[in-house]
């Protein structure tokens, strides 16, 4: 839950909410259920393929599936992924820096040199290993930092009845569907949601999450991963959805100041600093624990399916180089002026999704993935996303889906033919 639940959700997630309304909750439910079917019907493949070969790379058991090496296919994927890994990462810095200058007014650079220094620290020192450990600490200082503000704004909103009465005040923050939706009417209302459910499935493209799954021992050990994930996710999510509408009941003057601020702003108003304190600890959990995963998948993508080394008993400090320069990229992408988390995550997780999602799910469907196909499905599930975002439609339909639709087409159309 941490490792999925970035930044993105204190940050990202409760500025979309702020600015959309009772609208934001598709993408919630739709989220979570998407996660939910992925988790029933590709986790369980994935970890029995995983026990069974050598790849320790999630890239890696997507290009060489059953055992057959594909090295050239592996490192077309692995550059794919590495470019949305580190937009990724840089997300989670931007997020860092925009709770320090919203909470303490630090200057924007600080607060992601702080977030790449932490993270670097702890990645180099335990690996994943300490990733994971950090991770479930984490996700408890997440969740009580959320419960804590959202029990707080509630009662400073009046209650359920007075939070409702002030949303209603502004006519489209109640309405069930944004007005801003590419397309208009019933077609357009559906779209909208199918297309936040794909976000969700777009999990099975995640290295760092689904790396995860494949470190299990077992199926009894998926079978406990989803119960404490669920529930937790679940949890959390609502939460912070709940935290967005009641911001916006709290903070009204949305045409003056960044949306994406407006947890650090409410926690300023309406806590004492040993409050606002557990908040910023909340933020940073958030961002660290998946800032943490995104650098090990970075690493990964580099040191063990870039650029392999000829010994796998490479020595340790090989890694441990290419750790730093992975943060040091991603660093350099987040002062370079990345501004909106939200915009910045949901492109990478699409990115993401469309590159590697279509080929697992060949695979696991036993279909043949070879250099040309794989290559031609996850070059034409960029351009579609690119292509989608570009034209505005993303604003209607989550980009991710027509991008992860189109691979798997390609993919299975130009699959080798059996004879």
């Amino acid at each position: 839950m941490a490792t999925n639940n970035s930044g993105y959700m204190f940050i990202g997630v409760i500025g979309y909410t702020y600015s959309t309304g009772v609208a934001s909750c598709w993408l919630m439910l739709g989220w979570i259920l998407g996660d939910y079917l992925a988790s029933r019907w590709v986790h369980p493949r994935l970890r029995r393929a995983a026990a069974a070969g050598s790849e320790l790379s999630f890239v890696g058991l997507v290009s060489d599936w059953n055992g057959a090496p594909q090295p050239a296919l592996k490192r077309v994927l692995a550059l794919l992924a590495l470019v949305f890994l580190l937009a990724y990462t840089s997300a989670q810095l931007v997020a860092g820096s925009k709770a320090l200058t919203g909470l303490l007014d630090w200057p924007a650079w600080g607060g992601a040199v702080l977030t790449a220094s932490l993270v670097a620290s702890y990645s180099i020192a335990g690996g994943l290993r300490a990733s994971i450990w950090t991770d479930a600490a984490q996700s408890v200082v997440m969740m009580a930092a959320m419960a804590a503000l959202l029990y707080v704004a509630l009662d400073a909103a009046g209650g359920y009845a007075g939070a409702r009465q002030a949303l209603a005040s502004e006519g489209h923050l109640l309405e069930w569907f944004p007005p801003g939706i590419a397309w208009p009417g019933a077609t357009g209302a559906l779209l909208f949601v199918a297309g936040w459910l794909f976000a969700g499935f777009s999990v099975i493209g995640q290295p760092h999450i689904m790396v995860r799954f494949m470190a299990l021992s077992g199926d009894p050990g998926l079978t406990r991963t989803r119960q404490w994930y669920y529930s937790w996710f679940a949890l959390f999510y609502a939460m912070a959805t709940g935290v967005g509408l009641l911001s916006r009941v709290l903070i009204a003057d949305p045409g003056s100041f960044d949306a994406e601020l407006a947890l650090p702003r409410m926690a300023q108003q309406l806590l004492p600093p040993v409050g606002v304190g557990l908040i910023l600890a909340g933020i940073f959990a958030a961002t660290l624990s998946t800032a943490d995963s995104l650098v090990l998948a970075c690493s990964s993508a580099l040191a063990r399916d870039l650029f392999p080394a000829t010994d796998r008993t490479a020595p340790l400090r090989r890694y441990k180089a290419i750790t730093i320069l992975v943060v040091l990229l991603a660093l350099g992408w987040a002062l370079a002026g990345a501004d909106s988390v939200f915009g910045i995550v949901i492109f990478s997780w699409s990115g993401l999704a469309a590159v590697l999602g279509p080929l697992l799910g060949l695979r696991i469907w036993g279909l043949p993935v070879v250099f040309r196909n794989g290559v031609l499905a996850a070059g034409v599930g960029v351009a579609m996303t690119m292509a989608w975002h570009w034209a505005g439609w993303h604003r209607g339909v989550y980009e991710g889906m027509p991008g992860m639709l189109a691979a798997l087409l390609v993919g299975w159309l130009a699959r080798p033919r059996r004879r």
